[in-house]
């Protein structure tokens, strides 16, 4: 990880860190990345902690520095409280969350619960907090809608999902606290994550059982919506940019320049596995509020904090794809498709 940030960008120190939902995808890469600074990390989700071919920091040379708590911020926020003020970090990083888009029309409710209203409670908490120099907040691009532009982190909002609302919601919390009671939040959006450790039911892990024959793969409107793909190692690089680098009261966006259809990452994927997509994909309807595309711009964060995305997608697909094959075993014994939690 190459870090040059613009002279007089703040430069701020860090050892003690806390990350709330930790066991997500996101927070499990950030976790290593971290530990490879040798910082002190605390871990927090509302699940048990991950194992296995999941845990991507199972054995990292400094994990004697990472500890697991499982606090459910729904309905304990008062121990994470607790936890907070005996760990006094001097950063928190927040990927805690209802995550997934489409299941969000459903429970809507649920979703307005976790991402708003238990955040807010806890932000408030945390108001004054003297330990606390920096609040890394994990959004979406999805608060912007459908674009066709590239999205520049001024944007006006144009949520299409209760997912989407949810996080614009907070975005504009926290932009209050800010302005109202100086809270250190610097706000953070990515393009889509990838890499080896992924839940199953994402795309590019669910692409790649399909070609290897673990059923049928169903391409929502026949995959014609634009993304950009980020890799795991470069979302934690941008979390640590903007933690050590990153002004408060700002947002920055992480993405790299390459923009395929989802019919041209199965694609993709599909001829690094020598398997025609034809063989393990079916085209279905489009999903209710599904944003056609959003092509994000970088360009602040390279310019202020320095960072670039060092890792290809053709590179990380490899991986990936090395990553499932060498533990199909035990990665056949988890479920395939997302369960949702209240």
């Amino acid at each position: 990880m190459n870090i040059n940030p613009r002279k007089g960008l703040p430069n701020r120190h860090v050892s003690n860190i806390l990350i709330l939902g930790s066991n997500s995808f996101a927070g499990a890469a950030t976790v290593e990345a971290c530990l490879n600074s040798k910082m002190n990390v605390w871990g927090v989700s509302r699940s048990r902690e991950l194992h296995g071919a999941f845990r991507v920091y199972d054995k990292h040379q400094n994990i004697d520095k990472f500890t697991f708590e499982k606090v459910d911020i729904n309905n304990n926020l008062e121990k994470l409280i607790s936890l907070i003020e005996f760990v006094k970090p001097d950063a928190i990083i927040d990927f805690a969350g209802q995550g997934m888009v489409a299941q969000s029309w459903e429970n809507p409710d649920q979703w307005y619960q976790t991402n708003i209203l238990a955040k807010s409670k806890l932000h408030k908490n945390l108001i004054g907090n003297e330990h606390l120099k920096a609040y890394v907040r994990i959004s979406t691009p999805e608060v912007y809608g459908n674009s066709d532009k590239l999205l520049s982190e001024n944007m006006a909002y144009n949520p299409s999902t209760p997912y989407a609302v949810s996080h614009a919601a907070t975005d504009m919390s926290l932009n209050a606290f800010y302005s109202q009671f100086d809270f250190p939040v610097m706000t953070t959006r990515f393009a889509n994550f990838y890499g080896s450790g992924q839940q199953l039911y994402r795309i590019v892990p669910r692409t790649i059982l399909a070609a290897l024959g673990q059923g049928k793969l169903t391409l929502d409107g026949g995959g014609t919506s634009i993304r950009s793909f980020i890799h795991r190692r470069d979302v934690a690089s941008g979390i640590l940019a903007t933690l050590r680098h990153g002004s408060l009261g700002e947002t920055y966006h992480f993405s790299n320049d390459e923009f395929v259809s989802i019919k041209e990452l199965v694609v993709k994927i599909g001829n690094l596995m020598d398997v025609d997509m034809e063989d393990f994909c079916v085209d279905g309807p489009e999903r209710m509020g599904k944003d056609q595309a959003y092509l994000m711009n970088a360009k602040k964060a390279v310019d202020e904090l320095g960072w670039s995305s060092e890792i290809s997608l053709s590179c990380g697909l490899i991986e990936t794809v090395d990553w499932l094959r060498a533990n199909i075993e035990e990665l056949e014994k988890h479920p395939f498709e997302y369960a949702h939690q209240i």
